[in-house]
């Protein structure tokens, strides 16, 4: 049985992987064999110009607001061409089938979040793990004190390492005029994990 703690979406442990152990980005420790997040991510594009970027609105307070503001700067400032908003039921529980369904038919990239707390935290990189896996790059933007939560979700859903753009803790309490700022501060990371670096290598960094 799933540890409700660990993997509140309810999902079931991968096998062969374990979380990381020092808070950071990447896990502490990976068995032979077992996927990397770098593994599990879909091909991305060169860059944003003509994309049509999904919102994934998790019901966390202000995660409207934030997510508003990217989708608003990457048509501003990057050339993507549409931006497609959707909310889910609930924030501690995956996206639903037909929302993923209706990403991988609408949109080039998604954006989802915020995780604000440890199960949303971990729910949005769930979240992000299931639409990699449709073909779609994801961009997760989590608060930076919830970070165990979401390397742990991670690792349990085979995908040990995958990279999110973190912002401060808390976004929920801060004006709506805050949480732009923090939608702009945030949005170069955001643009980093939706495309291809120039380099070649794996997902784009996030810290």
């Amino acid at each position: 049985m799933p540890n409700a703690i660990l993997d509140p979406t309810g999902g079931v442990a991968a096998p062969g992987t374990v979380a990381g152990a020092d808070g950071g980005q990447a896990p502490g420790g990976q068995a032979p064999g077992a996927a990397s997040g770098a593994s599990v991510l879909a091909p991305r594009p060169r860059d944003l110009r003509g994309a049509r970027v999904g919102l994934l609105v998790n019901t966390k307070k202000n995660a409207d607001i934030f997510l508003d503001e990217v989708g608003k700067l990457l048509l501003d400032t990057h050339g993507a061409a549409s931006v497609l908003a959707r909310t889910k039921l609930a924030f501690a529980q995956p996206a639903s089938e037909e929302l993923i369904k209706e990403f991988a038919a609408e949109c080039d990239v998604v954006i989802t979040g915020v995780g604000d707390c440890g199960s949303c935290s971990a729910s949005a990189v769930a979240d992000g793990v299931a639409l990699e896996g449709r073909g779609l790059p994801a961009a997760v933007i989590c608060s930076d004190a919830f970070r165990g939560s979401a390397d742990a979700i991670a690792a349990l859903r085979g995908a040990p390492g995958y990279r999110y753009a973190v912002t401060p803790h808390p976004v929920a309490v801060l004006t709506p005029g805050q949480v732009r700022e923090r939608a702009a501060a945030v949005l170069a990371d955001v643009v980093n994990l939706l495309v291809a670096p120039a380099d070649g290598a794996g997902q784009g960094a996030a810290e």
